[in-house]
C-alpha cells in the first residue's frame, strides 16, 4: 500500500514537471517570435523611381509608399460566399473577409461539384475567383482527389474509376489555370482507407487499394503538373504523426527520389483542444526537414465548448476572450517559422460551421469575434508597414524596409497621378527599379 501511495507520488511530481517543461518551452517560444519575425518576415532594398518614359523621376518629387498586400499567405475556406442566411448577411461576409485575409479556399469536393456526370459547376468557381481577384485575393482550389464521398454516378470497375478520377485532376487544373494556381491534390491519403472512407467512399477507396497508394499519389501529381506546370501542389493531411511521412511524403517521390510536391499541407483543427506554441512549433520543425513550404491548411480554434452529448456549444463571451488569446499565439508562432508560407482558418462563420462548432472568426449573426480583431490587428497593423512619404533625392532612390509583400508606389506629376507596384520579397536585393504609370492602382485597406 506504502509502496503504490510513493509510486502515485513520484508519477504525479512526473506530470507536474512535464507540464512546467511545456510551459516554460511555450514561453520561450512565443517570447522569441517577435525577433524570429523581424528576422524572416522582413526585408531592405532600394528602390529606383522611373517616370512613364523610364527615366528617373525628378529630384524634389513627393512620393508615397505603402504596403496593398503580404508575401505571406493570410487565408480562409469561403464556402459561405453569395450562401449565408440574408443578403446583409452576405455583405457582411464579404466586407469582413475581404478586409483580413489575401488568400481562399474554394470547395472542389467532387460528390458536390459534379453531382451529375459531365455537369461540373464551374460557373459558382468562376464567381468566387471573379470577386477573389478583384480584392486581390489569391486562390486555391480543395481538393481535387478525396476518397471521402463517392460520386453517385462513379461506376463500381475501380480501374475505371480511377481513370475519371485522374482526368478529374487534369480537367479542373487546366480549365482554371490563371484563376486557379494553387491546389491541395490529394488529400488525406495516410488513412485513405480507414472505416470512415470504406463506408461513405468504398468506390474510390477499393480503386486506391488496388492501385495502391504510391501509385495513387504520384499519378494524381503528375496528372496535375502536366495540365499546369507552373501550378503550386500541395499534399495535404490531418496526420502529423510520422505515419504522414512514412506513407506519403516518402511515395510521393520521382524515380530520382525528388519530391513531386511543392508544399506540405498540415491541417489543425483543434476541436479536441488547443495545441498551444509547444506542439504547434514541434510539427512546424519536424516537416520543415523535408525543404519544401509548409502551409497550415485548416486551422480551427474554438470560442465555445463542447456539450454533454458530444456536439458543441454555441459561442460565449469567456470562451471568445480564449480563443483570441490562442488565435494570437498561433499565428505568432507559425509567422515567425521560416517553413511556413500560408494559414488558412477553418471556416470563417459559426453560420452552419463544420461540425455545428463555433468555430467562427466571426458569430452567427455576422458580427466579429475578439479573434477577429485581435488578427486583424496583427495582419494590418504589427505586421503590416504603415504608409511612408519621402522626398526623392537627386539620384532618384529611396531606401525600403518593411514586411515582404506587394508596394504601391504614387507620386504627382504636375496634374498627373502616377502610380507603380513593386514586391519586397526574400529574394529580393540591392536596387529593384519600378516605372510608374498614369494609370491608377486600385486602394486597399490596410
Amino acid at each position: 500500500m506504502k509502496l503504490s501511495v510513493l509510486i502515485a507520488g513520484v508519477l504525479f511530481l512526473l506530470v507536474l514537471s512535464a507540464g512546467a517543461a511545456q510551459e516554460v518551452g511555450d514561453s520561450a517560444i512565443l517570447a522569441e517570435a517577435d525577433a524570429r519575425i523581424q528576422q524572416h518576415r522582413r526585408g531592405q532594398i532600394t528602390l529606383k523611381v522611373l517616370d512613364p518614359q523610364g527615366r528617373p523621376l525628378a529630384a524634389g518629387s513627393e512620393v508615397e509608399i505603402r504596403q496593398i498586400n503580404h508575401a505571406f499567405l493570410f487565408g480562409c475556406n469561403i464556402f459561405k460566399l453569395d450562401r449565408c442566411r440574408t443578403a446583409e448577411d452576405n455583405r457582411l461576409y464579404e466586407q469582413s473577409f475581404a478586409d483580413l485575409f489575401n488568400f481562399a479556399t474554394l470547395p472542389f469536393y467532387w460528390w458536390t461539384y459534379t453531382p451529375r456526370p459531365g455537369q461540373p459547376n464551374d460557373a459558382r468557381t468562376e464567381r468566387i475567383a471573379d470577386w477573389c481577384r478583384r480584392h486581390r485575393i489569391t486562390c486555391k482550389g480543395h481538393p481535387l482527389a478525396w476518397n471521402f464521398v463517392d460520386p453517385p454516378w462513379l461506376p463500381d470497375d475501380p480501374a475505371e474509376a480511377m481513370r475519371l478520377q485522374m482526368e478529374r485532376i487534369a480537367r479542373c487544373v487546366g480549365t482554371f489555370q490563371g484563376a486557379v494556381e494553387i491546389w491541395d491534390v490529394v488529400n488525406e491519403a495516410t488513412a485513405y482507407d480507414r472505416p470512415t472512407c470504406w463506408n461513405r467512399s468504398p468506390k474510390l477507396t477499393r480503386a486506391i487499394q488496388q492501385m495502391q497508394v504510391g501509385p495513387y499519389l504520384r499519378q494524381a501529381f503528375q496528372a496535375a503538373r502536366l495540365a499546369n506546370p507552373q501550378a503550386v501542389l500541395i499534399i495535404n493531411d490531418y496526420r502529423t504523426d510520422p505515419a504522414f511521412a512514412e506513407k506519403v511524403l516518402a511515395e510521393l517521390v520521382d524515380d530520382q527520389g525528388q519530391p513531386l510536391y511543392d508544399v506540405i499541407g498540415i491541417q489543425s483543427h483543434m476541436h479536441g483542444g488547443y495545441w498551444g506554441p509547444g506542439r504547434t512549433w514541434q510539427v512546424c520543425q519536424q516537416y520543415a526537414r523535408f525543404g519544401r513550404p509548409l502551409h497550415f491548411t485548416e486551422t480551427t480554434i474554438l470560442s465555445g465548448s463542447r456539450s454533454a452529448n458530444g456536439g458543441f456549444g454555441k459561442s460565449n463571451p469567456q470562451q471568445e476572450a480564449v480563443q483570441a488569446r490562442q488565435v494570437e499565439e498561433f499565428y505568432r508562432v507559425l509567422f515567425s517559422h521560416p517553413a511556413v508560407a500560408a494559414v488558412t482558418w477553418w471556416d470563417f462563420t459559426d453560420q452552419n460551421a463544420w461540425q455545428g462548432a463555433p468555430a467562427g472568426l466571426i458569430r452567427d449573426d455576422m458580427s466579429p469575434k475578439p479573434a477577429y480583431e485581435r488578427l486583424r490587428r496583427l495582419i494590418k497593423h504589427d505586421w503590416w508597414t504603415g504608409p511612408r512619404q519621402h522626398r526623392l533625392p537627386a539620384d532618384g532612390t529611396i531606401p525600403i524596409e518593411g514586411f515582404y509583400g506587394t508596394y504601391e508606389v504614387s507620386a504627382q506629376a504636375g496634374d498627373r497621378r502616377l502610380t507603380g507596384t513593386f514586391r519586397l520579397d526574400r529574394d529580393a536585393s540591392g536596387h529593384v527599379a519600378v516605372r510608374l504609370s498614369e494609370t491608377p492602382s486600385e486602394k486597399t485597406g490596410g
